[in-house]
């Protein structure tokens, strides 16, 4: 039984196999928290199909992930659910190689089960309720306002959450009447949660990009035999090759075997 994979502390991290070998080689990924499920299932097929690596993995928001990253945090693997939060990666020299999309996700509408608000869309239905919405720094809250300006309709939250995950807590547990969240969390939730489709959002779904962390000792550099990171096809080519743990993770997310997983947590195609 592997441990659970929700894990924000940055000195705990959370290792997918359980307690620590002192012979094995520990892999950091930090992802984008609506990544959980999906990632926790990557991560254990991954150290099935690679003996003596260990992948420790560590779940935020993706700005706030980026913001630990610049801050000397140890990581080997990044994973973001925008383009925005990577680009910044890129532009602080905080990756290695050209970063990778493999996956995309839409926003929708979650009230708690019977909608007792009568909530109906990302519409006026929504005035006056408890609304619950990610941070506008944070994927999910930039792209929900940004939807909710193209229809014209201002969002009142009376809470802003640093991560996806938050917020359909709150929705689930009752303290809220209506959340902004991806497709994804929704599906996680189940029964626990009504899903309301907002139609709009699925011309512009949230891109998510993968790439090495760029650092001193990270076991996603220095690998002689590995080839240039991004110099090939995704899963496909050098940047998948040679001995580095890092570049045969980003192999196992963005191959077919982790578009399967993925798609079956609800994510589509990059």
């Amino acid at each position: 039984m592997v441990a659970a994979a929700l894990c924000l502390s940055l000195v705990a991290g959370c290792a997918v196999g359980g307690d620590d070998d002192e012979d094995s080689q520990l892999l950091t990924v930090f992802a984008a928290a609506s990544l959980t499920s999906a990632f926790t299932r990557i991560a254990e097929d991954f150290e099935r199909e690679n003996p003596g690596v260990e992948v420790r993995l560590s779940f935020d928001g993706s700005s706030g992930l980026v913001d630990q990253i610049a801050g000397g945090a140890p990581a080997d693997v990044l994973a973001s659910a925008d383009v925005r939060s990577m680009d910044r990666a890129v532009a602080e020299g905080l990756v290695s190689g050209e970063p990778v999309e493999f996956a995309t996700n839409i926003l929708t509408l979650i009230t708690p089960p019977g909608n007792p608000a009568g909530i109906t869309g990302l519409d006026g239905s929504l005035d006056g309720t408890r609304l619950v919405v990610c941070a506008a720094a944070v994927p999910c809250g930039y792209a929900a306002r940004a939807l909710a300006a193209s229809a014209g309709v201002e969002l009142r939250p009376v809470s802003e959450e640093s991560k996806v995950t938050d917020v359909r807590g709150k929705v689930s547990s009752g303290e809220a009447d209506a959340g902004i969240v991806y497709a994804t969390d929704a599906r996680a939730a189940g029964d626990r949660v009504e899903q309301i489709p907002i139609p709009a959002a699925d011309s512009d779904p949230n891109r998510y990009l993968i790439a090495e962390i760029d650092r001193p000792g990270a076991t996603g550099t220095g690998s002689a035999d590995a080839g240039p990171a991004g110099s090939g096809p995704a899963g496909s080519g050098p940047a998948g090759s040679g001995s580095d743990p890092a570049r045969r993770f980003l192999d196992a997310v963005t191959g077919e075997a982790g578009r399967s997983v993925l798609a079956d947590h609800g994510f589509g195609p990059p």
